[in-house]
């Protein structure tokens, strides 16, 4: 009897449902054709996805990666023409694509024959865009067309069985845009429809925000971009975090800036006035040089007047004791993330000028602390609580902020199951064994997926609820993510921050990786370490990858991003200048295209103008680190089981129609 009344219910159901699809499709004939039109999206090939990490700010090597497609312009052009170009000419046609506004203003100055030029490049330019369009739809490619040419690309690009002679009539077309003066803004058009047609979708692995001066920028082009997802870095939930009010995520972000001379990137670009912090700490720091304070990696460096310096000084400075104090405030409030180690200011000896560490007594290399009280070193002076008050308000209400956090949340989480592959920027916490170590928070247990799911939720809360104690936690939980050795995305015992400011010691600037790094670089056990991951996160080993950001790897001291027998790739993109003394290059990306992956070196990128000029590209390698034994398509991928799913109901649909279940709407 129940199991009658339960077919009855999902009886019930779908004829609801069935219902409320035949608004959509309500006759045959157009179930019949979307479903005609779906099954021709399976058969086509798999689009090509572009897998970066860590960008941290670095906007202009970021966008010429992101021209170029790692690559994969360049793989178009070479598959167009193979040997009938000089690879000169395929070098100029490929800095065009990538640069065309700038390229044409080089060779319009130069070029003696400019409108043979221009007829020879358009034909060029066609042909690639032939090839990118030909793994879609014409509906896919209809929408990315430009506005002003849709038409008249559309003709160039798809062949008119109709028209006796073709040559002719393509040969009109483009004589009559010369003719007319419209070259330049035709090829612009065309590059830019071959950049957007190279790659399908776009994977960032963490860390957008950082010491770069580009992260507005970098956010705004991502919001623009046709399709992409994020997978949350600690410095992006760092960011985050400030934008819900979270005051030491406040601090951290103003006081990063201010050590990598990039407080233009709130003030300027953000317009978040930070005017009560510089007044604040001219006032009390005004007797103090603030020698270990000093901007770090300034690209205008020789443009700051000494008044400017010595003001960002102070702000550096100020800023930072507020930090160890709100995060000492933390620390105390939630005893559940296991940080006492961390609280350092009431283990300094202001009559020595001593701090001790781990039972050890250290000289401190600044003994200047007047806004410190020594009874309680973590309160706040009632001029810094007025300073983060107006700091709080500040970044709350800052709209463009607000926007961009809002995108990450939207776009964003802590990890991606994509096509057979997991995409998650740190670790996976794990215990020397190789198992998921377990992390208690709020007084439950949580280790693996589950520790990740628990993160992100509560994030989320952080961010979205009003106030309330459980939005101060997820509030909280974004300032762990960014700095707690249980935190998936950072993955180190600590972050000795104190240590590196006030410590001539190096030996206590280590921060101690998780095991997890250690057991990826084990050949004898870092295959079943990946499988494990790979299996916790619902995916097959036997095809699945992991895709990880964070950790820079030192090509010069022998490392390699391709881990686990070929399971686990680190692709951290190596954007940062400050990371690519120790690493030799400029990082890894990823392209993953119907035929297979394929890993990509960089090398350090120095301007868009010499690479424009000297027509120089970056990728240094590109190895084939998996190839396809078939090709993929659109049937093997996620999107087209969801395409399968929508095929079956609409076959459900045409059944309810011909045995009289539906009646059609012809009307409609």
């Amino acid at each position: 009897m129940e199991n009658t009344k339960r077919t009855e219910e999902l009886d019930a159901l779908q004829r609801r449902y069935l219902k409320v699809l035949s608004e959509r499709y309500p006759s045959i004939a157009s179930a019949s054709t979307e479903i005609i039109n779906l099954q021709a999206i399976l058969n086509l090939p798999k689009g090509t996805e572009h897998v970066l990490s860590d960008i941290h700010g670095e906007a202009e090597q970021f966008f010429h990666v992101l021209k170029n497609g790692s690559g994969a312009v360049r793989a178009k052009i070479d598959d167009e023409f193979g040997n009938s170009l000089c690879i000169r000419d395929k070098k100029q046609l490929a800095t065009l694509i990538y640069y065309p506004a700038e390229k044409l203003d080089l060779i319009e100055k130069d070029e003696t024959e400019l409108d043979d030029w221009y007829k020879i490049t358009l034909h060029r330019l066609i042909q690639v865009c032939k090839r990118v369009a030909s793994k879609y739809t014409r509906s896919k490619v209809r929408k990315a067309l430009p506005k002003d040419f849709a038409y008249v690309i559309e003709e160039l690009i798809n062949e008119k069985e109709e028209i006796t002679n073709k040559e002719a009539y393509y040969n009109g077309i483009i004589d009559t845009i010369i003719r007319i003066g419209r070259s330049r803004a035709f090829i612009i058009a065309l590059c830019e429809l071959i950049q957007r047609l190279v790659i399908d979708h776009l994977h960032i692995v963490g860390d957008i925000y950082d010491r770069g001066s580009g992260a507005v920028e970098i956010m705004d082009h991502l919001m623009n971009y046709h399709s992409v997802d994020i997978q949350w870095g600690n410095h992006d939930l760092l960011w985050m975090g400030a934008a819900s009010g979270q005051p030491a995520c406040i601090a951290n972000v103003i006081r990063i800036c201010a050590r990598y001379g990039n407080l233009a990137t709130l003030e300027d670009d953000y317009g978040i006035n930070l005017m009560p912090l510089a007044n604040f700490a001219l006032e009390v720091y005004a007797d103090d040089e603030c020698e270990l304070f000093q901007v770090q990696d300034h690209g205008d460096a020789d443009m700051l007047s000494r008044i400017e310096e010595q003001t960002e000084m102070k702000m550096h400075k100020a800023i930072s004791i507020i930090q160890f104090k709100l995060e000492g405030q933390i620390i105390k409030k939630r005893p559940g993330m296991l940080m006492d180690n961390r609280l350092l200011l009431d283990k300094i000896n202001p009559e020595t000028g001593t701090v001790e560490l781990d039972g050890v007594t250290y000289n401190l290399l600044d003994t200047k602390f007047p806004t410190i009280m020594w009874s309680d070193p973590y309160q706040l002076s009632k001029e810094e609580e007025k300073v983060m008050k107006r700091l709080i308000h500040n970044f709350k209400n800052c709209e463009k902020l607000q926007r961009h956090v809002q995108f990450l949340l939207k776009s964003g989480s802590l990890y991606l199951c994509y096509n057979d592959n997991l995409y998650f920027h740190g670790c996976v916490p794990m215990n020397e064994d190789g198992s998921f170590r377990e992390v208690y928070l709020q007084g439950k247990g949580y280790k693996g997926k589950a520790l990740y799911d628990f993160i992100e939720k509560n994030v989320r809360r952080g961010y979205y609820l009003p106030e309330s104690e459980a939005k101060t936690y997820g509030q909280d939980l974004m300032w762990f993510a960014w700095t707690n050795e249980n935190s998936p995305v950072f993955g180190k015992e600590k972050m000795a921050t104190f240590e590196r400011y006030f410590l001539g010691e190096k030996d206590t600037h280590e921060e101690r990786k998780d095991p997890y790094y250690r057991l990826i670089e084990d050949e004898t056990i870092s295959e079943t370490v990946c499988d494990n991951i790979i299996r916790e996160f619902g995916l097959d080993p036997k095809k699945a990858h992991i895709i990880n950001g964070h950790m820079p790897v030192k090509l010069k001291k022998g490392e390699s991003p391709v881990k686990g027998n070929g399971k686990l790739f680190i692709i951290d993109g190596g954007f940062s200048k400050a990371y690519q003394k120790t690493t030799g290059i400029a990082g890894y990306t990823l392209v993953y295209n119907s035929y297979g992956l394929k890993l990509v070196t960089h090398l350090p990128f120095e301007s868009a103008e010499k690479a424009i000029k000297e027509e120089t590209d970056i990728c240094e390698n590109i190895n084939i680190i998996e190839k396809l034994s078939e090709r993929k398509y659109v049937a093997d991928t996620d999107n087209g089981k969801v395409i399968q799913q929508k095929i079956n109901d609409l076959e459900l649909l045409l059944k309810a129609y011909r045995n009289g279940k539906l009646r059609e709407n012809a009307g409609k």
